[in-house]
């Protein structure tokens, strides 16, 4: 059987791509014109040269993407609404970025040609009224012809519906497909398709777009004085709360941002529950350790137990089941500790550590308490060798 087919939604007919339509045809892609998977192949393995800028024609129209940032990043889904917009713009259209928040991503890489950066907003604070005005501002700034954000449950999917309510826009909800003329959505329990002509807003749901781009943005920072009154305004009908700590084992894994789990390579689990404290984590596992008892079956990540979104996932003593790699499937940053290089788990991390995993967990826990404490660090590395940058 091959297992190198990418696991595909069968609804889904396409997803948009700079070469056009990649069509899915009985469990393989095919992407009108070759050059373009060419290219992603020779970039990734090194051998393609700087990618062009998308275009150097002045800017008579823009795209506007907006979306909260998450300590100083965009997340996937994200980039994917900066990627559609990229997609689709004309020559002479500038793809403007409004980020609610710190921005320390490469924005021109991800295709961005303006860049806004409101650090005065955070996805952890909850400032409606503002982030409206904000957006406002910025288009009567900037008259983008279309507005692309996020279809998502923590900020931009609620921001983007409020927009279109105060502005009386046109607006299309969890689009699934999208070009350059039309967009569509779900209809009929799945079954069907709803398409209409591009709206003013278009709230984007996760995985219609590939985020891999054969060219660049301009990348330029824009200021603009108006957004910046907006974004220090006092004024409020809602007041916010702050975030209230609780401890990080009565996190549901749904929810939790960061998720140590432990699999068959856990010996020592009071130490590994130590170090899942140390570091504020919640704490997943392996179904091979849930079944040995060493937890409980509400910690069970992967299809038959949960599938979680964390942050981090930090994977101590876990082979990689196809099971598991389908529950942390849109975990944003996987970190493998493992004895065996060619574990299935390390074509799926971002970070890969070959070591005896009780020797990690003992060393983790006391770097965290030297550094925390202000000391300096043990000179020599935790464990030998570092495997980094393990191809996701």
């Amino acid at each position: 059987m091959n297992t190198t087919i990418k696991r595909i939604d069968p609804r889904r007919p396409f997803v948009i791509t700079p070469a056009g339509l990649k069509r899915i045809t009985l469990g393989a892609e095919h992407v009108a014109g070759a050059s373009y998977d060419h290219a992603l192949h020779a970039a990734a393995h090194g051998h393609a040269a700087a990618k062009p800028l998308r275009t150097a024609q002045p800017a008579q129209h823009t795209l506007l993407v907006v979306a909260h940032s998450d300590r100083g990043g965009l997340d996937d889904h994200a980039r994917q609404a900066l990627a559609a917009a990229a997609l689709i713009a004309e020559a002479n259209t500038q793809v403007a970025l409004l980020v609610l928040g710190e921005l320390k991503d490469d924005a021109a890489a991800l295709g961005a040609d303006k860049v806004i950066e409101l650090p005065a907003f955070d996805r952890r604070t909850f400032a409606p009224e503002r982030e409206v005005q904000a957006v406002a501002a910025c288009v009567a700034q900037l008259a983008p012809k279309y507005i692309v954000m996020p279809d998502n449950a923590t900020g931009d999917g609620d921001l983007g519906r409020r927009y279109a309510a105060l502005a009386g826009a046109s607006i299309a909800t969890h689009v699934v497909q999208i070009d350059a003329k039309q967009v569509s959505t779900y209809a009929q329990a799945k079954k069907a398709y709803a398409t209409r002509a591009l709206p003013d807003v278009i709230l984007l749901a996760a995985g219609a777009v590939d985020t891999r781009l054969p060219f660049v943005g301009a990348g330029e920072r824009l200021e603009i004085p108006a957004l910046m009154q907006v974004s220090h305004a006092a004024s409020s009908a809602y007041r916010d709360l702050g975030i209230e700590e609780i401890d990080a084992a009565q996190v549901a894994l749904e929810e939790a941002d960061f998720i140590v789990s432990a699999g068959n390579g856990v010996t020592d689990v009071a130490a590994f529950e130590k170090l899942a404290g140390t570091f504020g984590a919640a704490i997943g596992a392996s179904r091979v350790a849930v079944d040995n008892g060493l937890f409980t079956r509400d910690k069970q990540v992967g299809a038959t137990g949960k599938t979680v979104e964390a942050s981090v996932y930090i994977a101590f003593g876990i082979s990689g089941a196809v099971q598991h790699l389908q529950g942390i499937k849109d975990c944003r940053h996987v970190i493998a500790v493992n004895l065996d290089g060619s574990a299935p788990i390390v074509k799926r991390a971002n970070l890969t550590i070959i070591g005896d995993t009780q020797q990690m967990i003992a060393s983790l826990i006391d770097e965290i308490h030297r550094a925390r404490a202000g000391r300096p660090t043990a000179a020599a590395p935790l464990v030998k060798p570092l495997v980094e940058g393990v191809a996701a």
